[in-house]
């Protein structure tokens, strides 16, 4: 039986064959002349309080037309004794069953402007019902009725909304986007009041069910990017999605690329930033970190804080990023080269710095680098894992006495570790391209002890190649410097001032073309 029926008792029954779980609450009470009402609920994720207040008491002082007899509707006695009446032959042939008095008075009309609650929609199927209540929502059902309501009060654990870890700025908004897609819903309301602001929700996971929420403008975003989009996500077969990484993986065009090809951020205003400029949005029920689709290499360069300050300083502030980034990457790498290949390539007092410093070391140049790069990432993976106060002892322990004793005990070398530690403080410059940046100075570190400085030179070409060829969603990762498209490099490592930027960026094929409007462009 897959529809609700007039019995409550048969309703009632299904239901907890449906829902066996002892967190799933029924609270039964009755109307003014007696019609027993139930609601069903999944506890701790539902207010009590206000299922009493608006529901319950409403209801209980409600006189509903339903006359009841025996635990029975007078309509379904009626029509039983007529029903005997025509086998014994002791009624007349024109005699009629009575008519249903639901028939003639709309008791689910009457119930839904009895209940003092905004939120407040009716199903008729077990299995919708199955899932609100999962969802956090409550189904109230009445004796009579075969339609059942869903009341809104949920009541799920969150936290405040505070400045995101991830992203944090000096200038400019610090709010973030928490856990719950509700609460992010409204934060981006918040940012963008235009009707023109569309948001879809779609169900994805087998067992999770989580709400995954499409987000874009209208008549700004490409439609159809969005329907590209919209059609992956309904694809999707998990049975769970504890996290946004989970969409990103799945949405990403090129599964084993160490680039990423889904934007991610934990600010509504640079998410509500990225929409204006036309891009698709997507928030994930469950998770404080929101997704941006067309992404391009050079937003990992960029800072919500770029846009608060002047265009000069933003412009050397990002700048400084790809400077640092390089040098993070390549600077292992060429120290280990220069070393063993080319180390004419270094002035000479530096030359005669490094080759007392590294003289009776039992190690190579390559393995040395090796071991300390290792040492960095177990000291930075256990900084993170550790209690805060434990791993700010740990990171003091590891920079000073581990790595003191090791240049003391002759095991490792003073500009090694100089080298390692100035390369992990120049990748954290730019948070987002981290876990990038580490893999790439692996790389580089493996083909310059091999091949040396030529290797390095042909690792660089191979990746400028890959970089071109990519793509994500049909927009080029090194967009707009592969196609070039001179319009679009006035907010890329160059930044130009407001008035400049009146313009979409040209590669998210956007609908509507201007962003800012001023006289000359009105005349």
């Amino acid at each position: 039986m897959n529809t609700l029926s007039k019995s409550l008792q048969d309703n009632q029954a299904t239901l907890q064959k449906l829902l066996p779980s002892e967190d799933i609450l029924y609270y039964s009470f009755k109307t003014e002349n007696g019609i027993a009402c139930l609601i069903a609920y999944a506890d701790g994720v539902v207010n009590k309080e206000l299922l009493g207040e608006l529901v319950a008491r409403p209801l209980s002082h409600l006189n509903l037309p339903i006359n009841m007899q025996n635990g029975r509707t007078m309509y379904e006695i009626n029509k039983k004794s007529t029903s005997q009446k025509d086998n014994d032959g002791n009624a007349n042939k024109k005699q009629s069953v009575p008519k249903n008095p639901l028939e003639d008075t709309d008791i689910a009309e009457l119930i839904k402007t009895t209940l003092l609650f905004p939120e407040l929609k009716t199903i008729t199927s077990f299995q919708d019902g199955q899932m609100e209540i999962l969802d956090g929502n409550s189904l109230l059902l009445v004796d009579g009725v075969d339609t059942g309501f869903i009341v809104g009060a949920k009541f799920l654990p969150v936290r405040a909304v505070m400045e995101p870890p991830t992203d944090v700025t000096v200038k400019g908004p610090r709010e973030g986007f928490i856990e719950d897609v509700k609460v992010n819903m409204s934060l981006l309301r918040k940012r963008l009041k235009t009707p023109n602001l569309r948001m879809e929700t779609l169900r994805v996971g087998k067992q999770s069910y989580t709400a995954v929420t499409l987000c874009w403008l209208d008549g700004v975003a490409d439609e159809d990017l969005k329907t590209q989009i919209k059609n992956k996500l309904n694809e999707i077969q998990i049975d769970n999605v504890a996290d946004s990484s989970y969409i990103a993986a799945i949405l990403s065009p090129r599964k084993r690329s160490v680039f990423h090809t889904v934007g991610t951020t934990e600010k509504p205003d640079l998410f509500a930033a990225k929409l204006s400029e036309g891009r698709i949005g997507i928030l994930v029920d469950g998770s404080p970190i929101a997704l941006t689709l067309p992404y391009i290499l050079t937003e990992d360069l960029q800072s919500s804080e770029d846009y608060f300050v002047s265009p000069f300083m933003a412009t050397v502030t990002r700048l400084l990023r790809c400077i640092a980034l390089l040098v993070a990457i390549l600077l292992p790498a060429f120290y280990v080269s220069t070393q063993l290949f080319k180390m004419q390539l270094l002035p000479l007092g530096l030359t005669l710095t490094i080759a007392s410093s590294i003289r009776n070391l039992p190690l190579s140049p390559s393995l040395e680098m090796f071991v300390v790069l290792l040492l960095l990432e177990i000291l930075k993976e256990a900084s993170i894992r550790m209690p805060k106060y434990v791993g700010m002892s740990l990171s003091v322990v590891g920079a000073l006495v581990l790595g003191e004793t090791a240049v003391s005990a002759g095991f490792l070398s003073t500009p090694a570790i100089i080298i390692v530690a100035f390369s992990g403080i120049c990748l954290y410059t730019v948070p987002n391209f981290v876990e990038t940046g580490s893999i790439l100075r692996w790389l580089f570190l493996l083909v310059a002890g091999s091949i040396g400085p030529f290797g390095i030179v042909l690792f660089i070409a191979f990746l400028l190649y890959y970089l071109i060829s990519a793509d994500a969603f049909g927009t080029p990762l090194l967009a707009p410097f592969s196609p070039l498209i001179a319009t679009d490099l006035r907010d890329n490592f160059v930044k130009y001032n407001m008035f400049s930027l009146n313009k979409r960026p040209v590669f998210l094929n956007s609908g509507n073309k201007t962003r800012l409007r001023t006289q000359k462009t009105q005349k």
